[in-house]
């Protein structure tokens, strides 16, 4: 058990790595050609559109995560009748609740010109985003048989197929956009391509379980699983609106913002897609390991769960300490070269958007263990306080700082779960572990990742460049270089980094033994 765990979870993170390369570097290259051909504002569109169809998410209520939570344990045991009724139950959920979102989003037509501002664009504002209503409510209805190669560790697989049509969909609406210069049509190609992906990983679900082919034969849910399911529901429905009101009210808030506006948004989604890719890229390393700590959390072994944490935190640490000070050093000659001088954002900004980039970073171990154990319910309350202290500070910092302030709510707000949240519901509770234990290791963290950070952006602030291509190049050796040098250095006596220790000896041995 423990090695097809080791196994699956190293599959998980290399292919979940590999193909968000190929993902983040197709995805810079469309969005170079879409600047280039259409403009600023269609850019503030998409990620006005992206935070507003985020919002209309939060019908999905978790009902996935909830469900998967209750696969681990028949696809463990291999229990086929109840893996069975689970999908079925799971497919009618969210057939309903692509009803429910397209429904709100009608509804929503109406007031979509007042929220997005005065713009220039020739296309119906109404339209645009009917377009992308579509593109969200087709997802739900052939993505839940995704949920049996999550639950059965195999997610790679959903990453492999992910990539390769990533790769198609971005150069279909390459070639949609250099050759109709239609950002209408752009988007009706972001409806079918998803369509097509959903129906391959369908087809090849079910001739690897083929129990899935027919669910009419599937027996009702209980009632006692089903109760289960919506109680945690009912705690993830919070953490949803909590979820989006943290996250996706950010360009809502930069659309409404006197002296800011569409155009800002526009700006700063260049940022954005540049941070949340790297993000994404190095942060499913952590989250990859979900369906891996839900197997190991089934074996009640607290002390061997809170050991694989403490190991989880050390990795999730170094990961975004280096992926922050990558990101403070390197983005701006990468926008430079990428899009333009002209797109730049000010050092400010800058630091703000890195600091936050660090803290969502470090949510990923406690919300691995959070979410592989089923706390749903517990903290439901959490995130509804989490957003009003978004909202509050946001909307004061925004009139103070501008842009940046935007990013200082949510930093502000963040902080509630660092400091009540993971500690009591995480670790004290699934991993029997002391608030005191928690918190030293949190600060002993951030502690070592702020010394790097200041040693290497004064190293950087050094070496001076004239151009963007060597500055670039030069940062990111430094970057390569000098941070993780620091972190080993730091970390290599410390308890947590044995179990890295121990797993390097073994791969060690046997190539020698090879």
């Amino acid at each position: 058990m423990k090695n097809t765990r080791t196994t699956n979870s190293v599959k998980n993170s290399i292919v979940s790595m590999l193909t968000y390369v190929v993902t983040i570097l197709m995805g810079f290259v469309c969005q170079a050609i879409f600047l280039e051909v259409l403009n600023i504002e269609y850019n503030g569109i998409k990620g006005l559109f992206s935070n507003i169809l985020n919002m209309l998410n939060i019908a999905e209520l978790g009902f996935g995560s909830a469900i998967i939570y209750h696969l681990y344990k028949p696809i463990a045991e291999k229990n086929i009748n109840q893996i069975k009724i689970l999908v079925k139950f799971y497919r009618t959920v969210y057939h309903i609740i692509a009803c429910v979102i397209l429904i709100i989003g009608i509804f929503l037509l109406p007031i979509i010109p007042m929220i997005v501002g005065e713009v220039s664009v020739p296309e119906n504002i109404r339209v645009l985003f009917f377009l992308y209503l579509l593109s969200t409510v087709v997802s739900y209805l052939l993505t839940y048989k995704r949920s049996i190669l999550y639950a059965d560790q195999k997610n790679y697989i959903t990453k492999l197929f992910n990539c390769v049509f990533v790769i198609i969909r971005n150069l279909v609406q390459i070639l949609v956009i250099l050759i109709t210069k239609s950002f209408t049509i752009y988007l009706i190609a972001q409806i079918i391509l998803p369509i097509i992906e959903n129906i391959v990983i369908n087809i090849y679900v079910n001739s690897r379980y083929e129990y899935v082919r027919d669910l009419k034969s599937a027996e009702n849910i209980s009632t006692e699983t089903k109760k289960d399911i919506i109680t945690k529901v009912k705690g993830l429905l919070f953490h949803k609106i909590g979820s989006f009101v943290v996250t996706g009210t950010d360009n809502i808030i930069i659309s409404m913002s006197k002296g800011l506006g569409v155009v800002t948004v526009g700006m700063y989604s260049n940022y954005y897609m540049v941070i949340s890719q790297v993000s994404s890229l190095f942060g499913t390393i952590i989250t990859s390991l979900t369906a891996s700590v839900g197997n190991l959390l089934v074996e009640k072994d607290t002390e061997k769960s809170r050991s694989t944490y403490q190991s989880m935190l050390l990795l999730n640490s170094w990961i975004f300490c280096f992926c922050a000070i990558s990101i403070l050093c390197m983005i701006e000659p990468f926008i430079k070269i990428w899009i333009g001088n002209e797109y730049l954002l000010s050092q400010f900004v800058l630091i703000v958007l890195v600091v936050n980039m660090y803290i969502q970073g470090m949510r990923n171990t406690n919300s691995t263990f959070k979410e592989a154990a089923g706390i749903f319910y517990e903290d439901r309350y959490v995130p509804i306080i989490e957003s009003v202290i978004n909202v509050v500070v946001s909307l004061i910092c925004v009139r103070i700082f501008g842009l940046a302030g935007v990013f200082i709510g949510t930093i502000a707000s963040t902080m509630l779960l660092f400091l009540y949240s993971y500690p009591k519901f995480v670790y004290k509770k699934v991993l029997d572990g002391t608030y005191k234990e928690y918190f030293i290791l949190h600060l002993k963290y951030l502690g070592v990742s702020l010394f790097i950070a200041l040693i290497t952006k004064y190293i950087s602030n050094l070496i001076v460049f004239d151009n963007a291509f060597i500055e670039l190049l030069g940062n990111g050796i430094l970057c390569l270089l000098v941070p993780n040098i620091l972190y080993l250095c730091i970390v290599r006596n410390f308890k947590e980094f044995g179990f890295y220790k121990e797993k390097i000896e073994k791969i060690l041995k046997k190539s020698k033994k090879i």
